[in-house]
């Protein structure tokens, strides 16, 4: 799977821009609020339909203009595929494969993506929401239904909040969304604790490379595994805790409120490691997603890195660049080449950007 060409127009900054991944590896090199981020967002984009930096698609489009568009290339069991998405400001979206109107969810099986960032190394000290978000984008990489399910869920929680707000509570119309809920939150909780099951083999022995001698481990807020127990124990939370969902006029219990349990030694990460050992331990879930994307679905994943080098020590960047196997596309963006050595330069194609507009990239 392989990005080879991509066009931007009117989005964000980028006016109108073309680039070439002619190379294995390109690096996108300009000064901060240049719009070379906003080059890794479209891509991240075409293979979720959402933005790592806005719910809000219309912030998407250029400011005095009506409408955005992404056009893409792409390689992928040798076929050439084409994806087209344009965005008004009347919220009317456009997608085609190959010039044929698309359903989302077949416009995001195209291509997949794994996006590094700045922001990703807070995941630890975040908000619960920060982490659940990670977790869902990676399941939903792996299983196309694991979107439909959480959109289930959320339109059924936003139908019960609705019902807890009201004056007067129909508690029969209630125990019906709560059954919902269960039947609907027992599969995502059931999905999330296996995919972190399989994610955390493989960060752990990461993580014990980076860190020479650091344990990782992970656990998920729910302590139970299988369906029908996970079934029974929301039952029973949502009994225990009813009363206080009346005085919050919210839904208190499920997969919307879970969190997950990161550990270095035993040790609660998110309260006790060192900034050192959360880039750690973040480095090694990443890398973790390209592996396991890659091993479930048989197609590597496109790895995007947005300035996080600069982020890293030397240990980590070399760990970093040094885990890019070969065969995974890389799209690198950086103020200057200062962090590369010249080995990894080899066969690099590099584009600068300036104030949305892209010079030609030179292979080096």
């Amino acid at each position: 799977m392989k990005i080879t060409k991509l066009g931007l127009k009117n989005y964000r900054n980028c006016t109108d821009v073309s680039l070439d991944f002619e190379t294995q590896k390109t690096l996108i090199i300009g000064k901060n609020a240049q719009g070379k981020t906003n080059i890794l967002e479209s891509i991240y984009f075409l293979s979720d339909l959402k933005s790592p930096r806005t719910s809000t698609v219309s912030d998407l489009i250029k400011f005095g203009e009506n409408k955005f568009e992404i056009n893409a290339a792409v390689e992928k069991n040798n076929t050439d595929i084409e994806l087209d998405f344009a965005y008004d400001t009347d919220k009317k979206r456009e997608l085609k494969i190959n010039g044929v109107k698309s359903s989302p969810r077949d416009f995001k099986q195209v291509i997949k993506t794994v996006l590094f960032c700045t922001k990703d190394l807070l995941l630890l000290r975040g908000a619960p929401q920060d982490r659940r978000d990670w977790l869902d984008r990676a399941i939903s990489q792996i299983y196309p239904a694991y979107d439909e399910r959480l959109s289930k869920y959320d339109k059924i929680r936003i139908q019960k909040n609705n019902l807890l707000k009201n004056e007067i509570i129909d508690e029969t119309l209630l125990d019906i969304y709560n059954e919902q809920l269960v039947i609907t939150g027992a599969n995502i909780i059931f999905l999330r604790k296996k995919f972190l099951k399989e994610i955390e083999k493989i960060a752990a022995r990461k993580h014990l490379i980076i860190s020479s001698a650091e344990e990782f481990s992970l656990n998920y807020t729910c302590p139970e595994d299988e369906i029908e127990n996970i079934s029974a124990y929301l039952k029973q939370e949502l009994i225990e805790r009813r009363r206080e969902e009346f005085a919050r006029r919210q839904s208190c219990v499920g997969p919307h409120r879970d969190d997950i349990e990161f550990k270095i030694n035993g040790i609660d990460a998110v309260k006790f490691a060192s900034q050192g050992q959360q880039r750690t331990l973040v480095l090694a879930l990443k890398l973790s997603e390209l592996e396991i994307i890659k091993e479930k679905t048989g197609y590597s994943p496109i790895l995007l890195l947005d300035d996080v080098l600069a982020e890293l020590d030397e240990t980590r960047q070399n760990y970093l660049l040094k885990s890019i196997e070969t065969g995974i596309q890389t799209i690198i963006t950086s103020v200057d080449t200062i962090l590369f050595e010249a080995e990894f330069l080899k066969d690099v194609k590099i584009y600068n950007i300036n104030n949305g507009a892209v010079e030609k990239g030179e292979i080096i």
